[in-house]
């Protein structure tokens, strides 16, 4: 079942400081119940409540929710792959760090141009996303 209805827009920054449900779900190109869904499962994701129980995004939430959708749709991790990802990213942003990268020893991909070629280099990439993301348990 496919979730995303749209190509995402581009959210922009404004003026706004808070975002309805709807509106993230249409810059996003999701859906609202995958958003309510990724509040359960990300605990990064955690948008405040209005007096009515209306949930009011950030820009802060919404780059949370841009970075979630690109490990789930573009990456290709599981929920817990890009759990663990996110939550390292988060970590290094803090610190003044650049985005984790992939290790420096990781062989070049295989430029290739039929289909199963894209295919394992496609593997590999999440093999190797999940090598480091188990390297980084390992040493924290």
């Amino acid at each position: 079942m496919k979730t995303m209805t749209a190509a995402p827009v581009a959210p922009r920054k404004s003026a706004k400081l808070f975002y309805r449900i709807q509106e993230v779900a249409h810059m996003t190109g999701l859906k609202p119940y995958v958003l309510r869904y990724w509040e359960t499962e990300f605990p990064e994701l955690s948008p405040a409540k209005d007096q009515s129980d209306q949930r009011r995004y950030r820009q802060a939430d919404i780059d949370v929710v841009m970075a979630i959708r690109k490990l789930l749709y573009e990456e290709r991790y599981t929920i817990e792959g890009a759990r663990r990802r996110l939550k390292e990213e988060l970590r290094l942003t803090r610190r003044g760090g650049a985005a984790a990268a992939p290790p420096a020893e990781a062989p070049a991909p295989i430029h290739r141009s039929d289909s199963s070629s894209r295919r394992l280099n496609q593997s590999l990439a999440m093999l190797r996303h999940e090598v480091s993301d188990l390297l980084n348990l390992l040493k924290g």
